[in-house]
């Protein structure tokens, strides 16, 4: 684990240890007493001062990258080139040229590397997405999506435009990619609207329109209004609502809406639930898998680079006012 970022204490190293192919042996910080500080309490043996000790570890044989977007291309690239596979934090690069060089490092060392898009192996999705391809809702024509939360520290890393900060590369990266796996195909062009913080200049506010030509994705994400998310997937005969899609809670089943539409007053509304499951369990054993058998990963970092492109005309959208096409 390179780093000790909130995200990889609390949430991914606990889960992936309640895995069945993963280990968690070794953590590591740029500041070794921070280090040693994280892998006590997690029961992690050997804690390091430097990204590089780690990598240069031999019994270590996969590295979870969690730090700031403006590292994860570096140092994923740094792990591959030392003969280690790597799970990165989404998203995994600033921008497409970004997240090429990856796919350049992966064919050039032969390591496997996934982008850690966790809600892709929740079962609430995967269900969702099995769904809408058996015809449960008809013809799939729209997709509304929102997720927001407020913070608004100048010094939090999510809010530096140079780290890559802001809402629609932190949390709108989940509306675009969501969106693109249950319609099954790339946006033919996209527009992009935007409000900026007027001092930190990340943008604060984002909404968006995917014309998936077949249908239509809306979304809106936002880093300073009140914490929500929900998704709708609407068809022509019933829709389907996703009650906590991405943030999905480890301790409590999750729940789905399925709706043919009968009333408006919910009627015709069929609960499913979900048993509780930790989405970054399954992630982290998938990955594990991918290595120990010889790979492929279940997300190559082709599909990456095609939500990075639809992310980089959401931004030119907003800068030209106009349609771009990814």
């Amino acid at each position: 684990m390179l780093g000790v970022a909130r995200i990889a204490t609390h949430q991914v190293i606990p889960a992936m240890q309640r895995g069945e192919w993963s280990e968690v042996v070794a953590i590591a910080s740029r500041d070794e007493a921070k280090a040693s500080a994280a892998a006590g309490p997690l029961g992690i043996r050997r804690a390091y001062g430097s990204y590089d000790a780690l990598i240069d570890d031999p019994d270590v044989e996969a590295i979870y990258n969690p730090l700031p977007n403006h590292l994860h291309v570096p140092w994923t690239i740094r792990a591959l080139e030392a003969g280690k596979h790597v799970l990165c934090e989404k998203p995994i690069g600033l921008d497409v040229a970004d997240a090429k060089k990856l796919i350049d490092a992966r064919d050039r060392t032969g390591r496997l590397v996934q982008e850690a898009f966790m809600v892709r192996t929740h079962p609430q999705w995967t269900t969702a997405r099995e769904m809408v391809q058996q015809g449960r809702i008809g013809d799939l024509r729209s997709i509304s999506g929102y997720f927001s939360y407020f913070n608004r520290d100048a010094g939090n890393i999510r809010n530096i435009p140079d780290y890559g900060g802001g809402a629609l590369m932190d949390i709108g990266c989940y509306l675009i990619h969501t969106s693109r796996m249950i319609f099954d195909r790339e946006p033919a062009r996209v527009i992009g609207l935007i409000d900026r913080d007027p001092d930190m200049r990340v943008d604060r506010l984002t909404s968006m329109i995917l014309d998936f030509e077949i249908g239509h994705a809306i979304g809106t994400c936002s880093t300073q209004v009140v914490a929500y998310q929900r998704m709708h997937i609407v068809g022509t005969s019933g829709r389907i609502e996703i009650e906590i899609p991405f943030n999905a809670p480890a301790d409590r089943p999750c729940r789905i809406f399925v709706d043919d539409g009968r009333d408006l007053f919910g009627g015709g509304i069929e609960t499913i639930t979900i048993p509780a499951v930790d989405q970054y369990t399954l992630q982290g054993d998938l990955f594990s898998k991918a290595v120990r058998e010889g790979g492929p990963v279940a997300y190559p970092l082709e599909d990456t680079v095609a939500n990075m492109e639809v992310i980089e005309a959401v931004f030119r959208s907003a800068q030209t006012a106009r349609w771009q096409k990814p």
